[in-house]
């Protein structure tokens, strides 16, 4: 700084400033350092040398350059001991080491895609397997059923290019009610080589590739309704059986063990079981009228004394067919599983007995158990899911009610 220049601004020349521009500038900065140290907490010094000063002006300068804010304020380094860029490349250092331990981000575990067969959508018994299916799903958290039937229930071939298209999704495991105990063993164990668990539900497979088999112990349920039907005729009487489909395994089952506890009660006679109901509850009509109208007499009775018909469809077929003879609650009569004309049907007596299967709980632990096996889990090769006689006199005990009728409606939002 020039000689003048110092003298003016030792004297107080008010002058100065406007002959002088720089020392205005130094001013200036000097008076701007020393706000921002006051609202940082920190008071400048005042009394620093001259000599000094066009160092500090210099820094400031550096410091404005950088335009570096720590807390909304830009901070006067000499305050600190310590230059800006120094200060902020340290707490930049800091966050980025923070940045390194936080806990690393994991991303959502993989839906499980387990697509479910049965043999048909329409009866209750498979929308039943239905809402088992979503309740496990629901339970499970990290499942997506994929629900798909063939055209018809006695539609093999329509089963069977269900099961392919669902190897051709790569779905993670499949569920199967198989039509037939022999058409869909390709088709399944084509699906087990590719890598997918297959669970089978309802009917029977004759291959040993599945995952389990879970469901009733079909001949042991015919065997109960055979025992119904000879408690109530006492051992003695005339006969008739319907049966459902040729190569469906569960119901075959059922017809044999009907047929082997009518053999431990001689004076039961067998007059007919040669006609089959079919997948719907107009074929079964069709089918249980060509079976009763022999037995009609003269005077319009039946000369039938007991009827057993061994699924849902061809137990409403019968009773139907029964109705419009007006022979309902006259000839004894037991069907097998359960709907809302059934469960009327026995609260007017016009059925004595329904054996009753849990297609709710095959369809809940189908999922259950292929979603286990995923995951590396031991299960069981056969889950049998009991079978139960409801009668008008035990109807609506809570337990044999909710067989009756189970609460699908909260899974299928109907």
């Amino acid at each position: 700084m020039k000689p003048e220049i110092r003298n003016a601004r030792s004297e107080g020349n008010p002058n100065a400033e406007t002959r002088y521009p720089m020392l205005a500038t130094v001013s200036r900065r000097k008076a701007n350092r020393t706000a921002r140290s006051r609202l940082s907490g920190f008071q400048l010094p005042l009394s620093k040398p001259l000599s000094s000063q066009r160092e500090s002006a210099q820094s400031s300068k550096e410091s404005e350059r950088t335009d570096v804010r720590c807390y909304g304020l830009k901070r006067n380094p000499r305050a600190f001991g310590l230059r800006i860029p120094s200060l902020c490349a340290s707490a930049l250092a800091a966050l980025l080491g923070l940045c390194c331990f936080a806990a690393p981000v994991t991303a959502a575990p993989k839906k499980l895609v387990i697509a479910v067969i049965p043999k048909g959508a329409t009866h209750n018994f498979w929308k039943s397997i239905h809402a088992g299916a979503l309740k496990a799903a629901s339970e499970l958290g990290n499942v997506d059923i994929l629900w798909k039937s063939g055209l018809k229930e006695d539609d093999r071939d329509s089963q069977i290019k269900v099961v392919e298209d669902m190897v051709i999704r790569k779905v993670d495991g499949i569920v199967l009610a198989p039509l037939d105990d022999t058409a869909l063993r390709p088709a399944v164990n084509d699906a087990v080589r590719n890598g997918i668990p297959v669970v089978i539900v309802d009917s029977d497979l004759k291959t040993d590739k599945y995952v389990s088999f879970i469901a009733t112990d079909n001949y042991k349920g015919g065997v109960k309704a055979g025992e119904r039907l000879a408690e109530l005729l006492q051992g003695k009487g005339r006969v008739a059986m319907l049966r459902y489909a040729e190569g469906s395994a569960s119901t075959m089952q059922r017809e044999q063990g009907f047929l082997d506890a009518l053999k431990q009660h001689p004076g039961l006679e067998l007059v007919s079981a040669n006609q089959y109901g079919g997948a719907t509850t107009e074929t079964a009509y069709k089918a249980s009228e060509n079976l009763l109208a022999p037995f009609r007499k003269a005077d319009g009775s039946l000369s039938l004394d007991g009827i057993f018909a061994c699924n849902e469809s061809t137990t409403f077929g019968m009773l139907r067919a029964l109705q419009d003879a007006k022979w309902a609650g006259k000839v004894t009569y037991v069907g097998f599983d359960s709907s809302a004309m059934l469960i009327k049907a026995m609260e007017n007596r016009e059925l004595q007995g329904l054996i009753l299967q849990n297609p709710m709980q095959m369809g809940y632990l189908g999922v259950k158990t292929v979603v286990a096996h995923l995951k590396d889990e031991k299960v069981e090769k056969r889950i049998d899911t009991g079978a139960t006689v409801a009668t008008p006199e035990n109807m609506n005990q809570p337990a044999i009610r909710q067989l009756l009728e189970p609460d699908v409606k909260k899974w299928l939002k109907e």
